[in-house]
């Protein structure tokens, strides 16, 4: 009975090593004009479902009050809608979603009825639809993050000002514009002035941050992390001390595989320059990294994403060899790297919004300033492909490994313990392309790496 199980400890072993090689290399894909495409973009980007990526820009366009725009991957660039100023919005900062209808949704911080901001709703051809104007009262004002769909369908976000306690707000509207406050920031516990977007985690619950407020020490904190459900009960999770942990987180909070919430503030930490930190969704909070405004970056505004590779992925604002910002990344556990600073040239300046992932494995994203005509850019940061994968063959007490011919620069290893970092090289698989293995005890664990 013992040998089906060594199989397959071998078999997860096999499908578990996946080895990553290549460069990652910054290409720049667009320069805004500060015409009809827009400026000095704020938000970052969303792939849809044609494979396209949408985003928007705060000013520029026809009149002035910012853009809606889409490009491809290869970086053609297409306006889809310029905002007025009037019942549509103005000044949109916050990143798109693609809905399950299909359509794109977002915010806009200034314009609408009211002058409070606008929820809106447009198509991947650019028909835009306005559906609810912030009034500056109990609904709100001044949304400035974008917005999740829920599992109920609904799309739910914040205001960074108004509601009853003028502290800010946390909203739910459906995709016919049915709309209604959920909760009312009191400056408190719970913190106040929410600039972020909120990310629904697998507990249902959704989960964001607060720019200000919170308490610390008995007294003002310097920001704050909630928990709220769909319903609108909110518990206050962690407030900010800026001290080691951070001040001023910015930017919304990601769910990575292991469970945990990921997020970045834009000040505070050993430092002053800003942190990231992890917190269990029952608020147990873990400082990982304090940037030191050198190679690694300074003033991180950005959600970070976990990409394939399982490592996150974020931009810091300034820093880095040039001053200009840089795109970093950190394990689950604060490994950090930062493989790219900009120059403030074709690549772009001060990346204020996180970056997205696309279907090729690539990220995107965008700069602030920077690019041809200092208005700001659309950028692609590759990441190192994966290399070709084991196949296995079972055979008794035996096992034939086996990959393809594209694989001739890579060797095999082995190992038996995961947690451990030496592997043993078994062979170069030039010009071999199988070979076979005893099934042993304890379980062996293979990958194709790159030297």
């Amino acid at each position: 009975m013992k040998k089906p199980v060594k199989q397959l400890l071998l078999v997860l072993a096999l499908l578990f090593g996946i080895h990553l090689a290549g460069a990652q290399t910054l290409i720049p894909l667009y320069s805004f004009t500060g015409g009809n495409d827009g400026n000095n973009p704020i938000a970052g980007l969303v792939q849809a479902s044609d494979g396209n990526l949408y985003g928007t820009a705060p000013d520029g366009g026809t009149n002035g009050y910012g853009t809606v725009f889409r490009i491809t991957t290869s970086g053609t660039l297409t306006p889809l809608y310029s905002f007025t100023g009037g019942y549509d919005g103005a000044d949109p900062r916050g990143v798109l979603i693609q809905a399950s209808d299909g359509n794109l949704y977002g915010t806009t911080e200034d314009g609408g009825t009211n002058d409070d901001g606008v929820v809106f709703r447009i198509t991947t051809n650019g028909v835009l639809t306005p559906l609810y104007s912030f009034t500056g009262g109990h609904d709100g004002s001044d949304p400035r993050g974008g917005l999740v769909q829920a599992n109920d369908g609904n799309l739910y976000g914040t205001t960074s000002d108004g509601g009853t306690n003028f502290n800010g707000t946390v909203f739910r509207i459906t995709t016919n514009g049915i709309f209604k406050t959920l909760y009312s920031f009191t400056g408190g516990h719970d913190g106040t002035f929410p600039e972020s977007t909120l990310v629904q985690a697998g507990d249902g619950k959704l989960y964001g941050t607060a720019y200000q407020g919170g308490i610390s020490n008995g007294i003002a904190g310097y920001g704050a992390l909630f928990r709220i459900t769909t319903n609108g009960i909110l518990t206050p999770l962690y407030s900010f001390t800026n001290g080691t942990d951070g001040a001023d987180p910015v930017a919304g909070l990601t769910q990575a595989s292991d469970g945990n919430l990921y997020g970045t503030t834009e000040i505070g930490g050993t430092n002053s320059y800003g942190a990231i930190f992890r917190i269990t969704t029952n608020g147990i909070f873990t400082r990982l990294y304090s940037f030191t405004d050198g190679h690694d970056g300074a003033y991180p505004l950005a959600t970070l994403v976990q990409a394939y590779d399982g490592n996150l992925y974020g931009t810091a604002y300034e820093g880095g060899t040039n001053g200009y910002g840089t795109i970093f990344r950190i394990t689950t556990g604060g490994t950090f790297t930062s493989p790219y600073s900009f120059a403030d040239g074709h690549d772009g300046a001060n990346p204020f919004a996180g970056l997205a992932q696309a279907g090729n494995g690539n990220l995107y994203g965008t700069a602030l300033g920077g690019g041809t005509n200092a208005e700001g850019t659309v950028f692609e940061f590759t990441l190192p492909v994966a290399a070709p994968l084991l196949s296995i063959l079972l055979n008794g007490h035996q096992s034939v490994l086996f990959w393809p011919s594209s694989a001739n620069n890579y060797v095999l290893q082995s190992t038996t313990n995961l947690v451990s970092p030496n592997w043993v090289v078994i062979t170069n698989t030039a010009p071999i392309t199988s070979i076979t293995v005893t099934n042993s005890s304890p379980a062996q664990y293979f990958r194709l790496a790159n030297p």
